[in-house]
Order: structure tokens, then sequence, then C-alpha cells
């Protein structure tokens, strides 16, 4: 199973996209359980909050769900490795 690692911090994307969407932690995860993601609402907080890691599964459902592209969720980091180089 494919994962994201949590140094990537793309939890405070995640949670961004959800806010512009007006969307609650809640309505997220019910939206994720209709499209076959079995995740709970800790669970899902988690990845906001970077304490775990997010399935790629998971990333896919939640760019259909905000209806944003990728890069929406890698801008930030994209930057600080641009920083670091």
């Amino acid at each position: 199973m494919q994962k994201i690692r949590p140094d990537m911090d793309i939890g405070f994307a995640i949670q961004t996209a959800r806010r512009r969407s007006r969307m609650t932690q809640d309505q997220v995860v019910a939206k994720l359980q209709l499209m076959g993601i079995d995740i709970s609402k800790s669970n899902y907080a988690k990845i906001e909050t970077n304490r775990m890691n997010i399935k790629v599964s998971e990333l896919v459902a939640l760019k259909i769900i905000f209806d944003v592209p990728f890069d929406d969720f890698f801008s930030e980091c994209m930057r600080e490795a641009d920083k670091n180089r």
C-alpha cells in the first residue's frame, strides 16, 4: 500500500481545500465513505494535522471531492523544496 510520507506536510493543504469547499470534516468523511474509502473522522483529522499517512486512494478521492488539481495539495511542499535547493 503506497503512502505519502507525512514529512511532506500536505495536511494543511488538505484542510485549506476542505475549508474552501465549505465542508466540515464530517461531510468529507461521509463523502469518502460513500466512495468506498473506509476512514473515521478521527483518522481524517489526523491526516489534516500530519499525524497520519494518507493513502493514495484517499488523496485521489479528496481531489475529486474538493474538485481541485493535485498541485493544490503539493504547492507548499514544492515551495519548501525550492527554498532548500
